[in-house]
């Protein structure tokens, strides 16, 4: 029950819940930290600790004042404190925010002030899982929220972003209403077959309906490998034979000498990696050990490596060298390579000697440029993913290849002529798949409750 100050009251018909509190910035010494309280007794805790009584004061306010000691009466700090009433807030719990000074001690006391008050040390993303748990927000927005936080890059962020906003919610929710129309419709047909207005189904009327939500579910799931792009980057291998140039190759793409490049031979001996952030995208880049045989044990270590990271690699850079004629290592790395993501770049343009394959480059002249265009064209498409709604990790993928998987089964059904009431048990489980996107637990969607809040059978 919200009261007319804007207070919620936790003791109308509630389960009281208990009052968690964190700092909320970063524990080292700045301008400002910031104390966070949330939940019933957050504005009475307050209460005890400032000058000023929060309790009159509105909500989305701020309040100049003092904190001080309730056992010494000693001014601890002089703070401003924020003021969100429930359901008005991030938890949609009555939620303060103390503004302090930044240091490490005042904040940490501040800290102890409000846990000797009552409050319980809140777990890590307990406040976000709180708005989440009151339907501030869905599971899709909780996740964005630590995207953001973690964005490498401005693509990355522009995902976050939209995610905030709830982007996936229209996407998802109008496939949730199709499905779930289908799926309500054939309920009514076989537990209320005496009803006259209720439209008799057979598999094939419902077919038609199946097969344009599967085409519906294809095409979001066809875009989401444009949003994981674009929210992760790219992992990008630099593989080819011993001093070829890969480590000159990623200094000038990095434009920073990160890796040592000399004459001689198997120089890299690990892993030496990089970010760069192109136009159209990002590159996790990874210089590797050249591929070759040899008997020096740390380099077999190093191309062993060499060998794992281009298993995982989502894009090749092989590089050859263009003042020596091929090999049969050049060879052997172009067969590696052939089911790959890959672009073929000859390297020391500048001394070539050889018909080139690929692109021409001089990496130790930074003369990249070609390379980088070529890049940005490969990838300009998935830009599409900064513009419209589109799943954006593994889990939200998942779910969606789970409902899509369960959805066939169920057409595949309706084409054999199986009875309806089967076929509805893969109809339910690709609408439970895909609600999961939104509310994360499959076990938090009814699809009963669903269904009956369409249809009223009560005549």
């Amino acid at each position: 029950m919200i009261e007319e100050s804007g207070h919620i009251d936790y003791n109308d018909g509630m389960n009281l819940i208990d009052t968690i509190v964190a700092i909320s910035t970063a524990l080292q010494e700045s301008a400002i930290s910031i104390v966070r309280l949330s939940g019933p007794e957050a504005i009475d805790i307050a209460d005890r600790l400032f000058s000023k009584k929060l309790s009159e004061r509105p909500s989305h306010t701020i309040t100049y004042g003092h904190l001080i000691d309730p056992i010494t009466h000693q001014v601890v700090d002089e703070v401003l404190v924020s003021l969100f009433c429930a359901p008005n807030s991030f938890t949609c719990e009555d939620v303060v925010e103390i503004n302090c000074h930044g240091g490490i001690l005042i904040t940490q006391e501040i800290l102890a002030l409000c846990l000797s008050l009552g409050a319980r040390l809140a777990q890590p993303g307990e406040f976000t899982e709180r708005a989440m748990l009151n339907g501030r927000i869905d599971l899709t927005q909780a996740e964005a929220t630590m995207d953001l936080i973690e964005a490498r890059s401005k693509n990355s962020a522009q995902l976050a972003v939209n995610g905030l906003q709830g982007a996936l919610k229209p996407l998802i929710d109008p496939l949730l209403e199709e499905l779930i129309t289908i799926i309500a419709t054939i309920e009514v047909n076989i537990d209320y077959p005496e009803y006259d207005d209720v439209e008799m189904l057979t598999n094939q009327r419902v077919l038609p309906q199946a097969k344009a939500f599967l085409a519906q579910l294809k095409a979001v799931i066809d875009t989401s490998s444009s949003g994981r792009i674009m929210r992760d980057g790219v992992k990008t291998v630099i593989l080819g034979r011993p001093n070829v140039g890969k480590s000159s190759l990623l200094n000038a793409l990095l434009d920073d000498d990160k890796a040592i490049v000399t004459e001689v031979p198997g120089t890299t001996r690990d892993l030496v990696e990089g970010w760069i952030r192109l136009k159209n995208i990002d590159l996790h880049l990874i210089d590797t050990a050249g591929i070759r045989e040899t008997e020096d044990k740390v380099e077999q270590i190093g191309i062993e490596r060499s060998r794992k990271a281009l298993d995982e690699a989502e894009l090749v850079l092989v590089v050859f060298d263009g003042s020596q004629q091929l090999t049969a290592e050049d060879d052997e790395l172009l067969r590696l390579t052939q089911d790959k993501e890959r672009i073929l770049i000859t390297n020391k343009a500048d001394r070539l000697c050889i018909e080139p394959i690929g692109l021409q480059i001089s990496a130790l002249s930074k003369d990249v440029h070609s390379l980088v265009d070529t890049i940005n064209d490969r990838y300009a498409r998935h830009q599409i993913a900064l513009k419209t709604p589109t799943l954006v990790n593994q889990r939200q993928i998942g779910a969606a290849k789970r409902s899509y998987l369960a959805m066939e089964r169920a057409i595949q059904s309706m084409q054999s002529e199986f009875e309806l009431d089967l076929v509805t048990i893969d109809l339910n489980e690709s609408y439970v798949e895909l609600a999961s996107i939104l509310v994360g637990n499959r076990e938090n969607v009814n699809v009963l409750d669903e269904i009956f809040s369409r249809f009223c059978l009560g005549k």
